[in-house]
C-alpha cells in the first residue's frame, strides 16, 4: 500500500473518532482559543514521550490514542484559525464541521504529498520517537509564534506548525497500523 492510500485508511480512523465525539458533544471545541489547542496536543504529545521513555501507560490507551487526538486537535486548531472562536458552541452544524474537518485533512494531505516527494520518504526510516520529538519540537515553535502574536520574521505561521504536527502523528500512527516498527529503538 502506498504513503496516499496508508495516510487515507488512518485519516479515515481519525475522522471516524471526531465523528462520534461531534455527535456526543457537538462543536464545543468552537470555543476554544488556538493556544488552549496548541496546549491540548502538548498534552498528547508529552504523554506519548512519557509513556517511550519510561515504559509504564498506567491510564491503559496506548500512544495511537494519543496520535488520533493530535491529529483531531490539530484539525481543530486549523479550523479554529480561520474561523476564529466562538462564544459558544452552537455556531456550527455536525455538517459544517465535518465539510471543516475534510477540507483540512485534504489541504494537509497535500502538503504531506509535496513534502514527501521531495524528502523521497525519509519518515520511513525515522524511529516513532523521532515524531514524538518533532511534535514537541513543532508545538514550543507554535507557542514562541503564539507569544509573539504571529509576527514572525522569516518562519512559517501556525497552521503550518499544525500540519507538521498533524502529518508526524498520521506517520505514527501508519507505522503503528502496518507494523513498520522495525526502526524503533
Amino acid at each position: 500500500m502506498e504513503t496516499k492510500e496508508q495516510f487515507e485508511q488512518v485519516m479515515a480512523e481519525c475522522r471516524s473518532l471526531f465523528a462520534k465525539k461531534l455527535h456526543d458533544y457537538g462543536a464545543a471545541w468552537r470555543i476554544m482559543r488556538p493556544t488552549s489547542l496548541t496546549d491540548q496536543i502538548y498534552i498528547k504529545a508529552n504523554r506519548i514521550r512519557s509513556i517511550e521513555t519510561s515504559g509504564v501507560n498506567l491510564v491503559g490507551e496506548g500512544i495511537a490514542s494519543e496520535f488520533i487526538g493530535i491529529v483531531n486537535y490539530a484539525i481543530i486548531g486549523l479550523i479554529q484559525l480561520e474561523l476564529g472562536y466562538s462564544e459558544t458552541p452552537d455556531d456550527m452544524t455536525e455538517q459544517e464541521a465535518l465539510a471543516a474537518y475534510d477540507k483540512h485533512a485534504q489541504k494537509t494531505l497535500a502538503l504531506m504529498l509535496r513534502k514527501n516527494h521531495d524528502y523521497d520518504e525519509a519518515w520511513r526510516g525515522m524511529r516513532i520517537s523521532s515524531y514524538t520529538d518533532l511534535i514537541l519540537m513543532k508545538i514550543f515553535r507554535t507557542k514562541q509564534i503564539e507569544s509573539l502574536g504571529g509576527d514572525t520574521l522569516v518562519s512559517e505561521g501556525i497552521d503550518a506548525n499544525y500540519m507538521d504536527m498533524m502529518n508526524y502523528a498520521v506517520f505514527g500512527l501508519i507505522k503503528l497500523t502496518f507494523g513498520e516498527e522495525e526502526n524503533q529503538e
